[in-house]
């Protein structure tokens, strides 16, 4: 059961203004991973679904997060079914991404009142999402998209919160271009933690760099 209610997740998506992607096989490099971005600030992590017996290694990260990351937020990317959405669920997911938009992902996501967060690519998708309860739309692949797709959904749609997966960079020019067109938050994945840092295991410069890029998200919101 999700420890965190679908609101307190999306106010932090929106505090934080960035939420890490990541998958490894490995637990306990993985806990090294999240225990070095929460260190460096982040209180969300996004673990993506992508190999073989994912799940068991997102149960171990997630007991692991609640133990000795207090406040830290885990959830579940690359979702693609309400199966799965369910299972990682009944492992205390906080959160659920998916690549694509699907309605039975949202009725399973809603009954527990679990946040989810759907990959869009039209105004239509967006707001069929808004009306079955999406908070934090997820625009992906956003890099196909870019940001003066975000700032033209802005307009008519002020209300609607979105978050740029896929072509962001922790650079203060991409961070600001998404940031300044609209963006709620975005989602950073190997461009944050990337195959040097995990082939290296450099957990410090891990932090350091999430660190940075939290205080390149303060500074343009200022």
């Amino acid at each position: 059961m999700a420890k965190y209610s679908r609101i307190e997740v999306a106010q932090t998506m929106k505090d934080n203004g960035m939420v890490p992607l990541f998958f490894h096989s490995d637990i306990e490099l993985s806990k090294k991973v999240l225990k070095a971005c929460y260190d460096g600030g982040s209180r969300l992590m996004e673990f993506t679904s992508r190999g073989d017996f994912a799940h068991e290694v997102f149960g171990a990260l997630n007991k692991y997060a609640l133990a000795e990351l207090p406040g830290m937020i885990l959830g579940v990317g690359s979702i693609t079914d309400a199966a799965s959405a369910s299972l990682y669920m009944s492992l205390g997911a906080n959160f659920i991404v998916t690549p694509v938009f699907r309605e039975d992902i949202a009725i399973a996501c809603n009954r527990r009142k679990v946040l989810w967060s759907p990959g869009c690519g039209t105004l239509t998708e967006i707001a069929r999402a808004e009306e079955l309860g999406c908070e934090i739309v997820k625009l992906f692949p956003a890099d196909t998209y870019g940001p003066e797709f975000i700032k033209a959904i802005k307009g008519p749609c002020p209300w609607t919160n979105i978050m740029p997966t896929g072509g962001v960079y922790p650079t203060v020019e991409s961070l600001s271009s998404w940031l300044n067109a609209g963006a709620t938050c975005v989602g950073l994945g190997s461009q944050l933690i990337s195959k040097d840092i995990l082939d290296n295991k450099d957990f410090d410069g891990l932090t350091t760099k999430v660190k940075q890029v939290l205080d390149i998200i303060k500074d343009i919101r200022k």
